[in-house]
């Protein structure tokens, strides 16, 4: 099984559903080894920054059930609450990561080990994440 795409959102804020969906993968032993090296690192650091929450205890309340709405909430109260603006500025930030950036050298290493280097149509890491996942060819 395959954690959601970064484009999803919970409540207006992308990517959050895939960090949670990639640690209750790990909890039950079903998350394929390719994503064990980022698990609270990445994209899933920078949003916990964001966030101003800590990786373990956010796997703490993870293991404690609810859903992805319910987990964020907690995430507001133990961390800090993002206002509409906060959104707009993280999912711009997380849908071109890669594209003209800091992470644009990752992205190439990735495309080229995942032999997609001829793939001009994927210039972001979320992209990438959605073909290689299968949700987009």
């Amino acid at each position: 099984m395959k954690p959601q795409s970064p484009a999803d959102e919970t409540n207006g804020l992308r990517y959050f559903g895939r960090m949670l969906d990639k640690i209750r993968l790990q909890e039950k032993g079903e998350l394929d080894l390719e994503y064990h090296s980022q698990l609270g690192r990445g994209a899933d650091g920078r949003l916990l920054q964001f966030l101003r929450m800590n990786y373990g205890d956010l796997c703490t309340r993870v293991r404690q059930g609810g859903s992805d709405n319910e987990i964020l909430e907690w995430c507001f109260t133990h961390g800090r609450r993002l206002d509409e603006n906060d959104v707009t500025i993280w999912n711009g930030f997380i849908s071109k990561l890669g594209w003209n950036d800091a992470a644009t050298s990752y992205l190439a290493k990735c495309k080229k080990e995942a032999g997609l280097s001829h793939r001009d149509d994927i210039q972001t890491l979320s992209q990438l994440f959605d073909v290689e996942e299968g949700r987009k060819p």
